[in-house]
């Protein structure tokens, strides 16, 4: 690579960093470049990990490709704020799917001890807090646990998540862009959360600030497919308007100093 292209790549990163999201177009003049020579940047920026192709530019690569095991211990009084957000959209007596994702155990562990519920979710962590509720009836769909995802995945578990329709189901989300949609770093994983997306009634996901216009390697579907959204308390007020104008319904949880 060129001292001149390497240059110009670390502006692209920085950038990404400062504005969230690139065009191709808009780089291409600011750099008085044609669009195929930053294509190959964005492509070879893409190949080293350092950043996410989208369609016209690219974005961020979520934190979440990550294991689960790093991510568990990441951020914890935030996750437990937000978690706290989303487990207000569960109703009484109905039933609840929970995707996987260390967000999503916190809003487990918001429930009330006397909530009536039945909950069905493949993440054995997620199963586990759920033992402690005396009201919840709990199914654990099985199959070979990944590591790095925290829950089963494959063919036995995608099939038993398809038999499935749950009124409600919060999805684990790797990666959330208005335009980009939901993004997930394991193929099957995306399945997973595909198949919710076409079974559950409602759909909801409560998303780090970090999460937020970000990219990941697996496309699961538009950002509107989720009914809610629960954003951190200092989120971006434009991010939440864009999915505001997606007919998306934004909740924002309390800051953690707040309790």
């Amino acid at each position: 690579m060129s001292i001149l292209a390497a240059e110009r790549q670390q502006q692209i990163l920085e950038r990404l960093g400062r504005d969230g999201r690139v065009v191709a177009t808009a780089l291409a003049e600011a750099f008085a470049t044609s669009e195929d020579t930053i294509r190959r940047d964005l492509r070879d920026l893409a190949g080293r990990g350092l950043c996410r192709r989208v369609y016209g530019g690219a974005l961020p690569v979520s934190p979440a490709s990550r294991s689960a095991q790093i991510r568990a211990g990441e951020a914890t009084d935030r996750k437990a704020a937000l978690g706290r957000a989303l487990a207000t959209l569960v109703a009484s007596d109905s039933l609840l799917f929970v995707d996987s994702g260390s967000t999503n155990l916190a809003a487990m562990k918001a429930f009330p001890d006397d909530l009536r519920l039945t909950v069905a979710t493949h993440d054995p962590a997620i199963a586990a807090a759920l033992l402690a509720k005396p009201q919840i009836t709990l199914w654990l769909i099985g199959g070979r646990v990944s590591r790095e995802i925290g829950a089963a995945v494959g063919g036995r578990t995608l099939a038993d998540v398809e038999a499935l329709r749950p009124e409600l189901a919060f999805l684990g989300v790797c990666a959330l862009d208005p335009l980009e949609g939901i993004g997930a770093f394991d193929p099957e994983d995306a399945e997973i959360k595909r198949a919710l997306l076409r079974n559950s009634g409602r759909l909801a996901a409560a998303v780090l600030n970090e999460k937020l216009e970000t990219g990941a390697s697996f496309a699961v579907g538009r950002a509107e497919s989720l009914e809610s959204v629960v954003l951190e308390a200092d989120a971006p007020e434009s991010v939440a308007r864009a999915f505001a104008e997606r007919g998306m319904n934004v909740l924002r949880a309390e800051p953690p100093e707040a309790r």
